[in-house]
């Protein structure tokens, strides 16, 4: 059977939709899934106690580290899901997500979002009528799922990438350099409509990161990055 991580981060001190996520992953069937949640509560008194939480976090820490932490034995596992607290799952997404990953060959892939979702990027929107696409750009939230293979090659982050901006153009070299596909699963699409993106935490700094992260790393542009190399029906 398959064997998933979880790696989730939840922000306890803001309404947040942490209890729907463990509960849905919880009731895999078709897949073995571990699930470890970090609990934030940086600005006030929060609830830390939903199950799978693994630690509690009174300090703002940059998201990477967490993860770091979090999937320190990520080999031991077929698949790692980095999770964020603020979407919503349509019924059977791990076993239906994984299995069509699995399918179109995505060593590191992420499930559309749902077109009444916060979007950032156009690409990660929902298309009808197809069940996946192979990208060129993966985003690094609020749902990444990285198989093994994957893995192995770009976890863990290195502790200078914080909240991890700009990574999404670093992955694509790395994956493309070891042979790997990346995509988009349009068949199991998410909702992300609670909170913006940057609504947790500074777009100065997160800005700031992103501009080392490219400065250190080689990387795709813009353009070459928002590319659909194939899509499945």
């Amino acid at each position: 059977m398959t064997e998933i991580l979880i790696a989730g981060i939840y922000l306890a001190d803001r309404p947040n939709t942490a209890a729907h996520l463990i509960y849905e992953f919880a009731g895999a069937r078709r897949t073995r899934v571990t699930q470890r949640w970090v609990a934030l509560a940086a600005d006030r008194p929060g609830d830390c106690d939903l199950p799978c939480t693994v630690s509690i976090r009174l300090q703002r820490t940059p998201k990477f580290l967490l993860v770091n932490d979090l999937t320190a034995d990520a080999a031991r596992f077929d698949w790692i899901l980095l999770v964020d607290d603020d979407v919503e799952l349509p019924p059977d997404f791990i076993d239906s997500f994984i299995d069509l990953a699995e399918r179109y060959d995505f060593a590191l892939c992420q499930p559309a979002r749902t077109v009444d979702s916060y979007i950032d990027h156009p690409l990660v929107m929902q298309n009808p009528g197809v069940k996946a696409r192979q990208t060129r750009f993966v985003e690094i939230g609020p749902v990444t799922a990285i198989r093994r293979d994957a893995a192995q090659l770009i976890l863990p982050v290195a502790a200078d990438c914080g909240m991890g901006w700009g990574l999404d153009y670093v992955w694509p070299r790395v994956m493309e350099d070891a042979g790997l596909r990346m995509g988009i699963v349009d068949a199991t699409p998410i909702a992300h409509r609670m909170r913006r993106q940057v609504s947790g935490y500074g777009y100065d700094d997160a800005a700031r990161g992103m501009s080392e992260v490219l400065a250190a790393n080689r990387h795709l542009t813009r353009d070459q990055a928002f590319q659909v190399l194939d899509a499945y029906v």
